[in-house]
């Protein structure tokens, strides 16, 4: 049994230790946005927030959590979507399939909250989440966006796609 804070709520999770913690949050507490991608820590679709910072979950046995750590989901970033990240991505309508969104709405909020007015640099440096459907420029532009940053906006908006 596993005692986790996800959401600031405690909840008591019936996971072995060596369950991974997307498994425990998606399977045992019933919370699905965070998504399964790849399983190797590469995609970012199970994205999450531990104690503030963006980790993703499929590569967290539950074991290494200790007890006191703040697990943050895509559920609980904000409960009615009033989130500047989620209006972005709403008023941009960043996603196609919108399978990553939920890792990168966590990956966006994680640098927003450390960089409030990065540069397109910085936000290609933290975003490191995999979209098949490729809307980078439209996350990019949405992470503008969500940090008031409308001259980023503009110069990201206007950016070109290159192959």
């Amino acid at each position: 049994m596993a005692k986790l804070n996800i959401n600031g709520k405690v909840r008591d999770i019936p996971a072995e230790g060596e369950m991974p913690l997307l498994w425990a949050i998606r399977e045992l507490a019933g919370l699905t946005g965070t998504k399964f991608g790849c399983g190797i820590a590469q995609c970012g679709a199970c994205s999450v927030h531990i104690n503030g910072e963006v980790m993703r979950s499929c590569s967290i046995p539950v074991s290494s959590l200790k007890p006191g750590d703040r697990i943050v989901t895509i559920e609980g970033i904000s409960p009615n979507l009033s989130n500047p990240v989620q209006k972005a991505w709403l008023e941009l309508d960043v996603p196609q399939c919108g399978y990553c969104q939920s890792g990168q709405i966590m990956a966006a909020t994680a640098l927003l909250k450390k960089t409030p007015r990065p540069t397109d640099a910085q936000i290609d440096a933290a975003m490191t989440n995999i979209c098949r459907c490729g809307t980078y420029q439209r996350i990019r532009q949405a992470v503008h966006i969500a940090a008031g940053n409308a001259a980023g906006a503009k110069s990201a908006a206007s950016d070109s796609v290159k192959i």
